[in-house]
């Protein structure tokens, strides 16, 4: 798998990518993992409904193609978009669900913050509360989207939304958890890599520093 970090990209900007390299990969493909963080935004899955969008204010609202409803990204959020071939591992899509929420749940853990995954609501809680988001499309056997991990961020925003389709739920970040405790996005990125890569039994052979170029 190569790891490419990024700067603060715009969500269009990086979902165009994403779908231009899953419409051309073929079989021999390299497997790819984009962690980034994007400007404020609020994103629509593919069963999104109007309804759940409730005051979004100044901050734009973009249609996706991920599974889903609303979610807000913003920075101090680590974004991970997993280009992995599931047809080409044998991977079933809760597989991958599972591995990503895995590798989450490990993460955290070794931050002394001990957390888990719902079986009826894709993402990684703390309590009832969530910290992490997921929303993937399955193209021609490949997966893009991913998830998101909220780190140290701004959480109004998660106010203006009814959260993934829950009316009333609450939705934290490491920062709340782990006050003046809490690492910086670039050490986080690093154990989140490492750990997406341990899931889904593969290695990070290359790494790309970050940058703001997209590569596709």
């Amino acid at each position: 798998m190569r790891l490419r970090h990024f700067g603060q990209l715009p969500y269009d900007d990086v979902y165009q990518a994403m779908q231009r390299y899953t419409a051309q990969r073929d079989g021999s493909a390299r497997d790819e993992l984009w962690l980034l963080q994007h400007p404020a935004v609020f994103t629509q899955g593919q069963a999104g409904k109007p309804e759940h969008l409730l005051l979004t204010g100044d901050i734009p609202v973009v249609q996706s193609d991920r599974g889903g409803q609303v979610t807000y990204h913003g920075p101090g959020q680590i974004v991970g978009y997993v280009l992995f071939d599931i047809k080409r591992a044998d991977y079933g899509v809760r597989d991958l669900v599972n591995a990503i929420e895995n590798a989450i749940i490990d993460v955290l853990a070794g931050y002394g913050i001990s957390a888990r995954a719902r079986p009826d609501a894709p993402g990684v809680y703390v309590g009832d509360a969530k910290i992490a988001q997921l929303g993937l499309r399955i193209k021609r056997g490949c997966s893009y989207h991913g998830l998101s991990l909220n780190v140290d961020m701004d959480m109004e925003p998660f106010l203006r939304i009814n959260p993934c389709g829950y009316q009333g739920m609450e939705v934290i970040c490491m920062r709340q958890l782990l006050g003046d405790k809490t690492p910086g996005i670039d050490e986080v990125e690093t154990k989140l890599a490492a750990a997406i890569a341990d899931q889904l039994n593969t290695e990070i052979t290359d790494s790309v520093p970050a940058t703001l170029a997209l590569p596709y």
